[in-house]
């Protein structure tokens, strides 16, 4: 298949692109900067550049392609994670940009968009599992992705496939708050967000950009896309700190962080989630059941 992939260059795109060369697609992708051209050359894939928010220009670099990934983002560093004014950027690329990627799709004829998304968005659920129809709520920084999933979706209601994937907490190589996770842990400093026995679903990188690929053989709809076993809070602390080699000197903010209301929601609320939907719709399995192996696995490559 001819696949178009925007975010090439990016945390998740980094791992889509050779995933999906591996598994013998032809990738054409979007490339902002000479050296991201050339970066994007070296793995395989042939890059363009255009603008995300041009439809027409869109159209006209989709054509020809069977699929469309959109993975483009704009995650603010860790350092103005809690600015609201900081995610700007990652609210008109989620919006303004994934609207102008399935509008342009349709006017290219593709027939299917992948589209990325968070497995944040659900409300919390204690300890209990979490599948696709569970409610998701409308909290600030969620409503861009919300409005991501519904130019997907609406692509589906266009007689297309749209694919919605749920992605868990990114870790790994490229996630670059979980290489300063790594690299606080390795000082005895062990970031936990929220209470100690919440749930947290997560998703190493690789894992990931295999699902992407996967994504091209599903029916239309919405996926989560985590590890087999979510962690609680505590357990991601630990098995961070066991991957660094170290003892823990410092874990938090634990409970103190829901004093931050909603610029941390995404973080604090316990969200036990279930993958059994896209396995069983793809064949697609993590590499690394939890993030104990993620972790460990992350830590031996640097």
């Amino acid at each position: 298949m001819r696949i178009f992939v925007t975010g090439a260059t990016g945390a998740l795109g980094g791992h889509a692109v050779p995933a999906l060369i591996e598994a013998g697609h032809e990738v054409t992708a979007l490339a902002r900067t000479p050296e991201k051209a050339a970066a994007l050359t070296a793995q395989g894939a042939t890059a363009v550049t255009v603008s995300l928010f041009d439809r027409a220009a869109l159209a006209e670099a989709f054509t020809g392609h069977d699929a469309v990934a959109n993975l483009a983002s704009a995650i603010p560093p860790m350092s103005r994670f809690l600015s609201s004014r900081a995610w700007a950027d990652c609210a008109k690329v989620r919006t303004e940009g994934s609207a102008a990627v399935a509008g342009a799709a349709l006017d290219a004829g593709v027939g299917r968009v992948v589209q990325e998304s968070v497995s944040m968005l659900y409300r919390d659920h204690g300890a209990r599992w979490i599948e696709e129809d569970h409610p998701i709520d409308h909290y600030p920084l969620a409503r861009s992705n919300i409005a991501a999933e519904t130019s997907a979706n609406g692509f589906t209601e266009a007689g297309r496939t749209g694919v919605v994937l749920r992605f868990g907490w990114f870790y790994g190589p490229g996630a670059a708050h979980a290489e300063q996770m790594l690299a606080q842990a390795r000082h005895h400093v062990v970031t936990q967000l929220g209470p100690s026995g919440s749930y947290v679903s997560s998703i190493h990188m690789a894992d990931a950009g295999r699902a992407v690929a996967a994504a091209l053989h599903a029916p239309a709809g919405t996926y989560n896309v985590v590890d087999d076993e979510p962690l609680t809070k505590r357990e991601y602390a630990d098995a961070l700190a066991e991957a660094a080699g170290v003892r823990v000197w410092f874990r938090g903010p634990g409970r103190a962080a829901l004093l931050l209301g909603d610029r941390l929601t995404s973080l604090t609320r316990s969200i036990r989630v279930s993958n059994a939907k896209f396995r069983g719709a793809t064949g697609w399995a993590p590499e690394f059941p939890s993030a104990r192996e993620g972790w460990w696995a992350t830590a031996l490559s640097r």
